[in-house]
C-alpha cells in the first residue's frame, strides 16, 4: 500500500529534521472519505514502520492495527471534516516555530517570506488548549477554514496538504522561515513587507497555489 510507505517515510523525515522528539507528534493521511491512516500513540517517529500505522474513522474509532489511537486525532479528525480538499495532516514541535509558539510578545511573522505567503498563506497562533482534551482541537477553529499552517501556543505546529509530502514540507518550510526569522532578530529585527506588497503575494497565491484566504482573514 503506497499510502503507508508515504506515511512511514515522512514520520523518518520528521524525526530525523528534529521535528519532534522520542513519542511527540502525529501525522495522519486520508485514505477515504471516511477512512483516515494514523500514526499511533507513544511511537518514536523515528522507530514508525507499515505495521504500526492504524486505520481510524472519522469519529475516531479504530477500524485496523494493534495500537493505541492517539488523543491528539482530534486535531486531524477535525480538519479532515471541515477541509475536503486536505489530504493530509503533520503535526509536530519544531524548535523554533515552537519557540515561536510559546514566547510572550514576540510573535512570528508571516509578512516576512514571499515563499511562506504563496505557499502557506497566514500563519495565525492558535490559543493554547490542553492536550487531550477538546480545548486543543477548538483552538483551529478560527483558522480551520482558510490556514494551511498553525502555531500551536505552548505547544507546536500543524501543517496541512494535499499529500503527506505537501504537509511535510510546509512543516519543513514553517521551520526554516521561523529559525531565518529568529537570527534576523539577532541582527537587528526583520524587515516586513508593505501592505501591498502583502497583497500582490495573496493575489498570486491564490491564482497560481490555490491558497484562497477572505479579506477578513488576511494578515
Amino acid at each position: 500500500m503506497p499510502e503507508r510507505k508515504d506515511l512511514v517515510e515522512i514520520c523518518h523525515r520528521v524525526y530525523e529534521k528534529g521535528f519532534v522528539s522520542a513519542y511527540d507528534g502525529n501525522l495522519s493521511l486520508r485514505l477515504a472519505k471516511d477512512r483516515i491512516l494514523i500514526t499511533p500513540s507513544a511511537k518514536c517517529k523515528g522507530e514508525v514502520e507499515m505495521e504500526d500505522l492504524l486505520e481510524i474513522d472519522i469519529f475516531g474509532n479504530l477500524l485496523a492495527g494493534k495500537g493505541k489511537v492517539t488523543t491528539e486525532a482530534k486535531i486531524h479528525l477535525l480538519v479532515y471534516s471541515k477541509r475536503p480538499e486536505v489530504n493530509a495532516v503533520v503535526h509536530c514541535h519544531p524548535i523554533y516555530a515552537t519557540a515561536f509558539a510559546s514566547t510572550r510578545g514576540d510573535e512570528y511573522s508571516s509578512s516576512v517570506f514571499p515563499e511562506v505567503i504563496l505557499t502557506m498563506g497566514r500563519v495565525p497562533l492558535c490559543k493554547y488548549g490542553t492536550p487531550s482534551t477538546d480545548e486543543l482541537p477548538d483552538s483551529l477553529l478560527p483558522y480551520i477554514q482558510f490556514s494551511w499552517a498553525m502555531l500551536l501556543e505552548n505547544h507546536g505546529a500543524v501543517t496541512l496538504g494535499a499529500s503527506i509530502k505537501d504537509s511535510y514540507f510546509k512543516m519543513e518550510k514553517l521551520e526554516h522561515s521561523a529559525k531565518t526569522l529568529f537570527i534576523a532578530r539577532m541582527l537587528g529585527g526583520e524587515k516586513t513587507l508593505t501592505g501591498g506588497q502583502v497583497q500582490k503575494l495573496y493575489a498570486i497565491a491564490e491564482d497560481t497555489y490555490g491558497i484562497n484566504i477572505a479579506p477578513e482573514n488576511r494578515i
